[in-house]
């Protein structure tokens, strides 16, 4: 008889046959983990977590559109003060959890508005592409405090005000602002979203 796993092995295997795509990708907090920790070492150890968090979502667009694959994964935001990473977020917000995850291991929980490196970063999840990006968006924006940031970002063409809200940042519209093609756009789609059925099956399987 099949049990629960064959059956949504097969669900799946079955929608992403169909063609039912949109863009999405797979969240690696450790990836989060490591690229925050590269920025925090970067700028000396200690950063406003707002400006971490910018520093993040523009390292992740600047990997999206030149290479179709964002850094971290994480999903993107409109919000009142710019574009953020949810989950990025929500390990600030929420604090440390019982159990110490991989963003912890590297970052503390803020103090006055700040974050700081626990210890050295680590880099063996990123790519030496991935690590000039982190460098070129920390040389480029790392310096601007929070609030210069904050208006920066809201000038961006994905960001929409949300009015107390927050929207969800379609990686469509970074791509087509950035000159992408429709058909370059269906096939970084197509590619991200067999990823992460991959990713799905594969943890559907092993559960």
């Amino acid at each position: 008889m099949f049990d629960n796993t064959i059956y949504n092995l097969i669900g799946m295997t079955y929608w992403l046959m169909a063609g039912e795509r949109r863009m999405r990708f797979v969240f690696s907090e450790r990836r989060a983990a490591q690229a925050a920790a590269h920025l925090l070492q970067l700028h000396g150890g200690t950063m406003n977590y707002m400006v971490l968090i910018k520093l993040l979502y523009l390292s992740d667009k600047e990997a999206l559109i030149h290479t179709g694959q964002p850094i971290t994964g994480d999903r993107m935001l409109s919000m009142d003060n710019g574009p953020v990473l949810s989950r990025v977020l929500d390990f600030i917000n929420m604090g440390r959890p019982d159990d110490v995850t991989p963003w912890f291991e590297y970052i503390s929980e803020p103090h006055a508005y700040e974050v700081s490196l626990i210890r050295a970063a680590e880099t063996d999840e990123l790519s030496a592409y991935e690590l000039r990006v982190l460098d070129a968006v920390h040389e480029t924006y790392g310096r601007m405090n929070k609030w210069a940031l904050v208006r920066w970002t809201h000038t961006l063409p994905e960001w929409s005000d949300p009015a107390g809200s927050c929207f969800a940042i379609d990686p469509d519209d970074i791509l087509r602002s950035a000159g992408k093609s429709q058909e370059e756009i269906e096939r970084i789609t197509r590619d991200a979203e067999e990823m992460w059925a991959l990713h799905h099956l594969v943890r559907i399987a092993t559960q």
